[in-house]
């Protein structure tokens, strides 16, 4: 398993292959180089292009996202004075990437390399994906979150995606009693900023 799992990481490493195309370069059948390829990108160690093909994921993409990231996370802390955060995909689960943790005593803070099962929380929600998250983002620009996953904490989150491939998700979370009930409202204008900025920003380092 590890030897085609190794042998279709170094197909697509040149550019982005169909499941056929990673076949033909690893001798393996159609269906069973389209299974692991599916089964890779669910893990982040390729990602699926909208035209089908597939490339090296987020996994190969962390250390760049991090550097792009972290000096937007620290001007949305400092602009919102509540906890940054960027969240990826790991298999059914999300992890957090980077944090910028509020300097309020009060304050929603998770570590990076907190796991939590999808699609729990605002950013859980869309790195899961479905079509409610699609009209939700179409109508607001963001998703949002309150009491839902911890009571008593809210979060507002946004996609970051660069080159039509989700990498990971912005999310700003702050505790009820300070942020109120509708952080949408509150905050989704500045998150939604500080993610295009990272996307920006993103593209030199991808």
């Amino acid at each position: 398993m590890l030897r085609r799992v190794a042998g279709i990481l170094d197909a697509v490493e040149g550019q982005p292959l169909t499941a056929s195309a990673i076949a033909e370069k690893t001798q393996l059948s159609v269906s069973t180089a389209h299974r692991l390829a599916v089964d890779m990108a669910d893990f982040g160690f390729l990602a699926r292009r909208e035209d089908g093909r597939f490339s090296l994921g987020t996994r190969f993409r962390v250390s760049p996202l991090e550097v792009a990231a972290k000096p937007i996370l620290a001007q949305l802390r400092d602009l919102t004075g509540e906890s940054a955060q960027i969240w990826v995909r790991r298999g059914t689960a999300r992890m957090c990437l980077i944090s910028e943790d509020s300097r309020h005593e009060l304050r929603a803070a998770m570590p990076p390399g907190s796991k939590l099962e999808l699609p729990a929380g605002s950013s859980g929600r869309i790195l899961a994906g479905g079509d409610d998250v699609d009209e939700e983002l179409a109508k607001y620009g963001w998703i949002e979150s309150v009491s839902q996953r911890t009571p008593g904490l809210c979060s507002v989150s946004v996609p970051i995606s660069v080159r039509g491939q989700l990498l990971g998700a912005l999310c700003l979370a702050a505790p009820v009693a300070r942020s109120g009930d509708k952080p949408g409202e509150r905050y989704g204008h500045d998150v939604v900023k500080a993610a295009r900025d990272i996307e920006e920003a993103a593209e030199n380092f991808l």
